[in-house]
């Protein structure tokens, strides 16, 4: 790439993809997670428009961190389903701050998709047990298959259970994930997912009964996932119902050690800990610095709303990656 010092950079999904691994992200996750906790990012909720019709909206997501400057725009639009185009689409606005001078223009939509993995995977590592092997996972979009190849890279699953309200499409789920078995890979998560069984679950509860870890990436507006289910001492990260009317998770399941990325987010955003009444533990950050006990051996809900600090890092790992190769 011809990278010229006096104008932005400006990068599409492909070319973030080149200098984007789930490996590099977990870490960088996890620091900026500490950051935050830590009160070294300014980072104010974000600011949310609705759109009605179609139900969709704009978030604006700004954060100053350690690391770098900048502003997240994304749209999310679930009836974009239908129309076989992405629900969530973003784009990512960086600039130095020692001079508010701009330094990249990248795509955000797979930054975004893959830092909620990566957190995701930072939250597993430390909450799960050791020898967790059972994965389920409550949906079976971009998301889906995100987790799958962040969270295998923190736990050695061999059996994947998947469950979405559209069967035909957790059967491609479970087909994609079948083929990553052999020589040839068609995706650079095959080569982590092969050796994984994937069975596609008729029920929520079957999915979920007898599970280590479980995922819920659904746009249910009421709750897919009942606490009665949960495996004692399991996991769950639960991605979706961003919304404060929306809810992924039951009053019994929010009943358990709950965690969440950001205590003023999930107090104004998440349908999950309002609606519940939820008792919040601990922000994850406070946790992964040691500054409070995880309680892993307990059954673990970390409600993850995601935060601009998250897209910074990710697009400051993108644009040093790019610099760096220039």
């Amino acid at each position: 790439m011809d990278v010229k010092t006096d104008q932005p950079l400006f990068l599409t999904e492909e070319q973030v993809r080149e200098h984007l691994s789930m490996a590099d992200l977990i870490p960088a996750m996890q620091k900026a997670l500490i950051d935050f906790s830590a009160g070294r990012v300014t980072q104010p909720v974000r600011s949310i428009i609705s759109i009605e019709p179609p139900g969709g909206f704009l978030g604006l997501m700004p954060a100053l961190t350690p690391d770098g400057l900048g502003l997240k725009a994304v749209t999310f639009y679930p009836s974009n389903a239908e129309r076989g185009i992405a629900t969530h689409m973003a784009t990512i606005f960086l600039v130095d701050p020692q001079t508010g001078t701009p330094l990249a223009i990248m795509d955000g939509r797979l930054i975004t998709e893959m830092r909620t993995a990566a957190v995701s995977a930072a939250a597993t590592n430390l909450l799960a047990s050791p020898d967790a092997r059972v994965l389920a996972i409550l949906g079976s979009g971009v998301q889906a298959r995100s987790h799958v190849e962040a969270l295998r890279l923190v736990r050695p699953f061999e059996e994947i259970r998947v469950w979405s309200p559209t069967p035909e499409h957790a059967e491609g789920f479970a087909r994609e994930i079948g083929t990553a078995t052999g020589t040839s890979y068609r995706h650079p998560a095959d080569r982590i997912l092969a050796g994984s069984q994937c069975h596609v679950a008729a029920s929520p509860e079957e999915a979920v009964r007898g599970a280590d870890v479980v995922v819920t990436v659904t746009s249910s507006k009421t709750p897919v996932l009942k606490g009665s289910w949960l495996k004692p001492g399991c996991h769950v990260n639960a991605i979706g119902a961003c919304r404060p009317d929306w809810r992924e998770l039951d009053d019994e399941a929010m009943g358990n050690v709950v965690f969440v990325d950001s205590r003023d987010g999930a107090i104004k955003e998440s349908g999950d800990v309002i609606l519940s009444r939820a008792k919040i533990y601990a922000e994850l950050g406070e946790a992964l610095a040691g500054e409070v006990p995880s309680r892993a051996n307990e059954t673990t809900i970390f409600k993850s709303l995601g935060m601009a600090v998250e897209d910074i890092a990710a697009a400051t790992l993108v644009y040093r990656g790019v610099k760096a190769n220039a």
